[in-house]
């Protein structure tokens, strides 16, 4: 039997330098074990430092996290730092391809900032109990007057206790060379707590992380912190322009950092 295990440890190696497929499934595999065997890790961690779900448990979770990249050879190239150095509240947007977007996210996350996600995350075993207890914000994407009501919600708990947030306004993961047009949750969320917004854009995965293709190599992600954009004075009338500004902004940053060609996936009117 431990014949079986030695030949198996040496086996991994071999087969991640000759499969690609192997290699795609081996790293998919490690990266939910080791960020559910990390939440096991933070669980009491952020429950002794914070008595429970506290926004200060973030800084728990982005230090135990930003390790994971050199585990699966990916490093970022980060740009536009100053942006960040924003007093007060903000809303944060940026793209969304595929779960290790939460590597780039714990990469720069400033304090006081958390994220808005959909509902079924918290049934994520000890992932899930973590983003509970670092104080995400959760939304039913199927029940749009709920979601208005989180993010009303939402905009007054930025105001009362000073935090920020980081929204996806695609809405979905997208691989498609493009962005996805974008939602308007967080663009209705900004101007209610009349913050700005800071975009923010992840480069394609396209050159290391094929999903379709069972392609995970190592590779760098370029990530680029725009000027803030801001929403003072702006009502619910601005809601499409915003978006679409924001839209504009983000995507051809996006082209132009992941040398792409433009591929449309849809017209603005969201």
């Amino acid at each position: 039997m431990d014949a079986f295990w030695m030949l198996l440890l040496l086996l991994i190696p071999v087969l991640l330098w000759t499969s690609s497929t192997f290699a795609f499934y081996f790293k998919k595999c490690f990266y939910v074990a080791w960020m559910m065997g990390l939440a096991v890790l933070a669980i009491p961690i952020c429950i002794l430092k914070s008595g429970g779900r506290d926004i200060e448990n973030m800084r728990v979770i982005r230090s135990l996290v930003r390790h994971v990249k050199y585990f699966l050879g990916l490093r970022f190239e980060v740009s536009g730092w100053e942006h960040l150095q924003t007093e007060g509240p903000y809303v944060i947007i940026s793209n969304h391809q595929s779960s290790l977007d939460v590597l780039g996210l714990m990469e720069i996350l400033p304090d006081r900032c958390t994220m808005v996600a959909k509902k079924e995350l918290v049934y994520a075993g000890t992932v899930g109990i973590v983003c509970w207890l670092g104080g995400i914000v959760f939304i039913n994407r199927k029940k749009t007057n709920d979601a208005k009501s989180v993010m009303g919600d939402a905009a007054k708990t930025m105001l009362k206790d000073q935090i920020r947030l980081w929204v996806f306004p695609e809405g979905t993961r997208n691989q498609k060379g493009d962005l996805l047009p974008f939602k308007k949750g967080a663009f209705h969320l900004a101007i209610q707590a009349q913050a700005p917004i800071i975009p923010i854009v992840f480069s394609s995965y396209s050159n290391f992380y094929l999903r379709k293709e069972k392609q995970f190599k190592s590779g760098t992600i370029t990530l680029k912190i725009l000027p803030k954009i801001e929403t003072k004075g702006m009502t619910t009338d601005d809601v499409s322009a915003l978006s679409d500004k924001s839209y504009n902004i983000m995507r051809s940053v996006f082209m132009e950092i992941s040398g792409s060609a433009s591929q449309s996936n849809g017209p603005l009117g969201h």
